[in-house]
């Protein structure tokens, strides 16, 4: 049975989630503050975190900030009641995998968080095994990508990715010279399709490209085609 962690200070919403959860046939465990989430992050081992922004004694972003110091890549959804776009970039900036604004329908709630976990089975033990199996190492001129190591040099200097960053960048390096649309790229590493919000794709890349890129506004390695999405090039030596 998967474990789900619910944060939120709102009674009603821990709820119910944890009711429409466990109908789903996960198992369920809450936490009402942000220093009682982090630590049922740290101690239950979830399988995916549902963390809302504000929380008493310690909010969502430091949460999150906190476990991915720690190295702790569970798949965090945060929970927000707010819709400004800063809001979001921040929440993935410090680690978050996915967003939901408040109100949301708990169906809605149940899909991601099967999304989340099915991508987790399958991307951590499938498809980084078929990475490790077609190549060890990938190398563009100064940048150096070893997906088993979960590491990446620019310049011989390691570079700090968030999981999904991590994951975006060896897709597109999978699929070099191939133009993936935003709903492409959203569907194979979020693993979900829904009438949502694909800048979350955007921040990615623009992250990815502030990481990697000498000049992100004149990238080498991930071009935009205007009209169609985004394509990893390998640079003319």
């Amino acid at each position: 049975m998967k474990k789900v962690l619910v944060v939120d200070d709102e009674s009603s919403i821990v709820t119910l989630l944890k009711y429409n959860l466990e109908e789903a046939g996960f198992e369920v465990i809450t936490a009402n503050d942000g220093l009682d989430g982090l630590n049922c992050a740290i101690e239950d081992h979830p399988d995916v975190i549902l963390l809302d922004w504000m929380l008493p004694r310690m909010d969502g972003m430091e949460v999150c900030k906190e476990l991915r110091s720690k190295k702790i890549q569970t798949p965090i959804i945060m929970l927000t009641a707010k819709d400004e776009e800063f809001d979001k970039v921040l929440g993935l900036e410090l680690g978050a995998d996915d967003y939901m604004t408040k109100p949301f329908s708990p169906r809605e709630v149940t899909a991601r968080v099967k999304a989340m976990i099915r991508r987790s089975n399958i991307s951590s033990e499938h498809q980084m095994n078929e990475i490790k199996q077609k190549e060890e190492m990938y190398s563009f001129g100064p940048l150096q990508i070893y997906p088993e190591r979960f590491e990446v040099l620019l310049n011989e200097e390691p570079i700090e990715f968030t999981p999904k960053e991590f994951e975006l960048l060896v897709y597109l390096i999978e699929n070099k010279n191939r133009v993936l649309t935003r709903d492409q790229l959203l569907s194979a590493v979020w693993n979900y399709d829904f009438a949502g919000d694909t800048r979350i794709v955007d921040v990615h890349v623009s992250h990815l490209r502030d990481k990697i890129e000498e000049n992100s506004r004149k990238p080498i390695f991930i071009k935009t085609i205007r009209g169609l999405g985004y394509k990893f090039e390998e640079p003319k030596s």
